[in-house]
């Protein structure tokens, strides 16, 4: 008998072909679920309700200082991002580079999110902004913190400044009241204030590049994760899960070089195309564990040096053995 699986995702292209069905799981009775990804975030980390689930990836790597991890991750990517665009100042004090950012207040609405996760680790190594030195400020990005948000944990040797209940990051930083703000979305003040609200780079994009040409990295922000049970029972169900979701994403890739009717609504999507494969070669969005083993490794030291992550870990100790070979 097949097993169910209940499945969680956000709508992102790389996974719509298994929430639409079109690509299946071999042996699986899939069940998926499109939900808003902050919503999803929430109820998967408080509730455990999807079988499989999109997961936030530093999340995931802090299970590793359990004594077993209740989820098994599969190295598929439903996001990747950079995110220098999404490091934003107050106007007007000479905020141009990351390392002016030392001992002013930053905001960070989510302090295990990978966004901020590989932020800090990459102007601590490349920008000369040491993790530490800033001062931290934890509040909702634009409303005031819900208690439906997933319980959030801060390792010691980090200043870090508790917002009032009623506060939110998006105001703090228009009035000034913090410096810059880590996010993994624009504030509504970069929107409503221009004129007091705006990015750290203001060309990310080439920042982002020389990152990149730098490092061969291009930083993941979710994995797909199964819980253990359902491994435990059918072993071979990573190697379909990964099978699946990798073919999920190649049919996303193609329908991107489709040309009869454009799959998202910008009209140069095509040059995008090129100059992403040009800048990032053709997998600019890779799966598998060989292609994105040094990445693993980088996101691993970041996460121990901040106390994160406490445990030792390879790259390879992360996955299935069946998986490695990907």
């Amino acid at each position: 008998m097949k097993p169910i699986l209940s499945i969680g995702l956000s709508d992102a292209d790389r996974t719509r072909a298994i929430a639409d069905g079109l690509v299946t799981i071999e042996g699986v009775e899939a069940r998926p679920e499109i939900l808003p990804l902050q919503p999803l975030f929430n109820i998967q980390l408080t509730t455990h309700r999807f079988d499989l689930c999109e997961f936030p990836i530093a999340t995931w790597l802090r299970h590793f200082d359990r004594p077993q991890q209740d989820y098994i991750g599969i190295p598929v990517f439903p996001s990747r991002h950079f995110r220098f665009s999404c490091v934003f100042v107050h106007k007007g004090r000479g905020l141009d580079h990351p390392s002016k950012l030392v001992g002013k207040r930053i905001g960070t609405p989510v302090w295990d999110m990978a966004a901020a996760v590989w932020l800090r680790g990459i102007f601590d190594e490349h920008y000369g902004l040491p993790r530490r030195s800033p001062i931290y400020v934890n509040a909702g990005l634009n409303e005031k913190r819900g208690g439906e948000d997933h319980p959030q944990e801060y390792p010691a040797g980090h200043i870090i400044d508790h917002a009032g209940p009623d506060r939110h990051l998006s105001e703090m930083l228009e009035k000034g009241e913090i410096d810059a703000l880590y996010t993994a979305r624009a504030p509504d003040s970069f929107f409503s204030a221009p004129d007091r609200v705006a990015r750290l780079f203001p060309n990310s994009m080439e920042a982002e590049l020389d990152y990149f040409r730098r490092t061969g990295i291009h930083p993941p922000m979710h994995l797909i994760c199964v819980k253990r049970r359902f491994v435990e029972e059918h072993p071979w169900l990573p190697r379909a899960l990964y099978d699946a979701f990798a073919e999920s994403q190649r049919v996303a890739q193609r329908r991107l070089h489709d040309s009869a009717t454009l799959s998202t609504m910008l009209p140069w999507l095509h040059e995008h195309i090129e100059m992403t494969e040009r800048a990032l070669g053709p997998d600019f969005w890779s799966s598998g564990f060989r292609a994105n083993r040094d990445t693993f490794a980088l996101l691993i030291r970041y996460m121990r040096e901040e106390g994160l992550l406490q445990r030792e870990l390879a790259p390879e100790d992360l996955f299935p053995a069946s998986l490695l070979e990907t």
